[in-house]
């Protein structure tokens, strides 16, 4: 089993990046897998196709909001248990747990430990998990699943993302979080940008483990709204991030 994480200011491609994981694992076989978008936009189930009924986040609101009456003979921690359960959005080869925001004010302490819990129980049911992770790391600094083996870095051709990218590989040696290794990946970039950027990439002393170049076939999904599961194998994207996910995934 392995668990990826990828991370990245907005925009610079993280959530496709995911999404071509999850393709790469389903065409190979390597399900179930479970996906986590613990990225407050939650972009990640459109991605994929997925229709998102309930996030994690509201299902701790309608668990630990106010003076909530539960329904007869739950306790509260079944209640939480039950509402990440119904969030979970099942498809052909894996699964989608949205983790929201809070839409309210308070410690949510109790609730966040439960859902920890069930998230670890949970993840023991899949051969691998995918979470999309906002810049600030969040979800991984809680905890809220086991530890993770990969940590993906992402970029666009910029000399702004690479400075984001910067801000996140010192922020999670600065809470100290259970990581196997973390990587780095260029998106949508050309050669002439990335020798470009290459003074700049050094900086971060990480492998540089993929570039990713402008994909057409890529964007037209994301236009039309369509998953990004239906990419031809011929894919540029494909093609460049095919190799990254066999060394990730080769265990």
């Amino acid at each position: 089993m392995a668990t990826i994480a990828v991370a990245g200011k907005g925009g610079t491609g993280k959530t496709t990046i995911c999404a071509l994981a999850v393709r790469y694992l389903v065409n190979k076989g390597e399900t179930p897998v479970l996906c986590v978008d613990a990225d407050p936009n939650s972009n990640l189930g459109q991605t994929l196709g997925l229709e998102v009924g309930i996030t994690v986040g509201s299902a701790r609101e309608q668990g630990f909001s106010g003076n909530r009456e539960l329904p007869s003979g739950m306790t509260k921690d079944d209640f939480v248990q039950y509402k990440v359960q119904e969030a979970l959005a099942e498809s052909e080869g894996f699964d989608l747990l949205t983790m929201g925001r809070p839409e309210g004010a308070g410690c949510y302490c109790f609730a966040n430990n439960i859902i920890r819990r069930y998230m670890d129980e949970l993840a023991d049911d899949y051969r691998h998990v995918v979470m999309d992770n906002e810049a600030g790391l969040e979800h991984l600094s809680r905890r809220t699943t086991r530890k993770t083996d990969v940590l993906l870095v992402v970029s666009d051709a910029g000399i702004r993302g690479v400075g984001a990218a910067r801000n996140v590989i010192d922020l999670a040696a600065e809470m100290e979080l259970d990581v196997g290794e973390v990587l780095f990946v260029l998106n949508r970039a050309g050669e002439e940008a990335r020798a470009a950027l290459m003074p700049e990439i050094e900086k971060l002393e990480l492998p540089l483990a993929a570039v990713l170049p402008d994909d057409p076939g890529l964007f037209e999904l994301e236009v039309a709204g369509r998953s990004l599961l239906e990419l031809d194998d011929d894919a540029p994207s494909v093609d460049a991030a095919t190799p990254l996910f066999d060394k990730i995934f080769a265990t």
